[in-house]
């Protein structure tokens, strides 16, 4: 794969990744995919990243995987196969990562494409983005996690008409229904996707990373799990050197200076 197919420019200590097959909407090769989750386990791993931006060039965010050259399933267990190794790594690699992902979604968002930004921690929609439970329409279920991201994010009964109907949902009725963070001129997307990401990364780099479990995890757990879970959390890290500088810098009444450790 060329490694032009996938940008990886570095900004302070953000990480912008950026899929770049614009002809195609970006839609995402196997080798794109295992890109992505090659660098947002390095991410995890590199205590100077910070935060991590996954975007899109012209005017698509993912248009959805390209199944162009894809090999047919062959034998039972195939498909199932596939898309574990695949759709379901890359989110899982979202959603896991250790640092806070920002999706910028420029355009299109459909199939994959959809749920790769639902799986990131913020999205940010440019007003000509919109997003497409494609799955229905080539008559196929939802993989790469569809129904377990929408669900979440929207109950059972918003989850379904989504993912039924297959109709396209602009930025603005997305960010209404709680898809989107925030819906920003077209012009503005990058400019804002670069402040967040700022922000992020002057923050409490291991608070953030333990936050994103405990939210992750809260609707799968009961009340006594999720208080055990949280009070671990705490636990690890307040043995942190920012959780330290931010109850000093309460005390001695100063902005904090977070170093990520």
């Amino acid at each position: 794969m060329p490694v032009s197919e996938v940008l990886h420019t570095v900004d302070g200590q953000v990480w912008y990744v950026t899929l770049n097959r614009p002809e195609v909407l970006n839609a995402l090769t196997p080798g794109q995919r295992d890109l992505i989750i090659e660098l947002l386990a390095s991410a995890s791993a590199d205590p100077e990243v910070r935060a991590v931006v996954l975007t899109g060039t012209g005017r698509g965010f993912c248009a959805g995987a390209d199944l162009r050259g894809a090999p047919g399933a062959a034998a039972p267990g195939d498909v199932a196969r596939t898309i574990r190794l695949g759709a379901q790594r890359l989110v899982a690699a979202v959603l896991d990562c250790e640092k806070p992902v920002i999706a910028a979604v420029n355009g299109t968002a459909a199939g994959i494409g959809a749920h790769l930004a639902f799986a990131c921690d913020l999205v940010l929609a440019a007003e000509s983005a919109r997003f497409i439970e494609v799955f229905v329409r080539r008559g196929l279920v939802p993989d790469g996690g569809g129904a377990y991201l929408l669900t979440r994010l929207l109950g059972p009964q918003r989850a379904k008409e989504l993912m039924f109907l297959g109709d396209a949902l602009g930025a603005a009725d997305a960010e209404r229904l709680g898809l989107v963070n925030r819906v920003v001129p077209d012009e503005e997307l990058d400019k804002t996707a670069r402040e967040w990401a700022g922000r992020l990364a002057t923050g409490p780099t291991r608070a953030l990373a333990l936050t994103k479990q405990l939210v992750n995890s809260s609707l799968d757990s009961d009340r006594a799990t999720a208080f055990a879970a949280e009070a671990a959390a705490q636990e690890i890290n307040m043995t942190t050197s920012d959780a330290k500088e931010g109850v000093a810098s309460f005390v001695e009444r100063r902005s904090p200076e977070y170093r990520g450790r």
